[in-house]
């Protein structure tokens, strides 16, 4: 029996010796992958003073894009509140008015950073949700970029990114996307079709729920999050999902916050950013959903 158990511990201890081991070189690899040096080139698009150009901007930029939730940059844009991922790190959304980074990066680094990820220097980004919206056309990022400008410039300092031992594991088994350059084409760019109330389209506009809800949909457990932070509901037409609801209990969530069976959603549902869709966004999204595969609830 001792011999046994002698037997059992060694075992144990070569297992973990190896995860160990195996974690470290994915740290490793995160870090290099960080301070990799991207030659991408800075786009030519500069910004506009047209009303209709920054209205536009404005609007895309308070909803689709999610520029101005408290959870990313703030609703004045000079920085969001922090987001704890318990053990994967805090993060936080930068300043971006003309007093913060859109006064120290030029029109085409602008956007380069929303489509590419990148800072100035050519690296990567930290949870920059760039694949979920460098789709936007050219016009669209040329208001972005032109309705930054004309917001009042705010003197606030970032906060500091911390990414934990666990948060670069997860980013380097593509079970949370952290690091953002790493997961664009950068040679080859997929823009949306024309905003119409169309699936084709939604399937853009739904690109911001797959970080929480999954790339399937169908919600469950985000690996590595804190028990504090709110499980994802199943969005697909299944039993566990909302396969019973209707365009008006979606527009009600959207728009009020409130679920088809008449309870507030979580705070951390961005109500605040999907409350500002237009009736074309919200028809196309629920177009798109309508004609997802039903999953079950957990399969992300």
């Amino acid at each position: 029996m001792k011999r046994i158990l002698k037997g059992a511990v060694i075992v144990v201890g070569i297992v973990l010796v190896a995860a160990a081991g195996f974690a470290v070189l994915q740290v490793r690899a995160f870090n290099a992958s960080m301070a990799k040096v991207y030659d991408v080139p800075v786009p030519t698009i500069v910004r506009s003073s047209d009303p209709a150009v920054l209205a536009r901007g404005k609007h895309v930029v308070e909803s689709v894009a999610g520029c101005a939730s408290s959870d990313c940059h703030g609703p004045d844009l000079a920085g969001g509140k922090p987001i704890k991922f318990g053990p994967i790190g805090t993060v936080f959304g930068s300043n971006i008015t003309p007093a913060g980074h859109g006064g120290a990066y030029s029109d085409g680094e602008l956007a380069r950073l929303i489509l590419h990820g990148l800072k100035r220097d050519g690296r990567s980004l930290l949870f920059m949700p760039s694949p979920d919206i460098n789709w936007l056309p050219d016009d669209d990022i040329q208001a972005v970029i032109s309705y930054i400008r004309t917001v009042p410039p705010v003197t606030k300092p970032d906060g500091a990114n911390e990414i934990g031992f666990l948060g670069k594991v997860l980013d380097r088994r593509d079970m949370l996307p952290i690091d953002v350059a790493r997961r664009i084409d950068h040679d080859h760019r997929t823009t949306a079709p024309a905003p119409v109330p169309t699936a084709a389209y939604g399937a853009f506009l739904s690109r911001t729920c797959v970080g929480c809800h999954g790339e399937h949909l169908s919600g469950g457990p985000i690996p590595g999050a804190p028990s504090s932070m709110p499980i994802p509901k199943n969005i697909t037409k299944h039993d566990s999902g909302i396969k019973d609801w209707t365009f008006a209990d979606f527009d009600r969530l959207l728009t009020q916050g409130v679920k088809k069976n008449g309870e507030k959603v979580n705070p951390f549902m961005p109500i605040e950013t999907l409350g500002r869709f237009n009736e074309v966004e919200k028809q196309a999204l629920w177009s798109y959903l309508e004609s997802v595969p039903p999953v079950a609830f957990g399969g992300r």
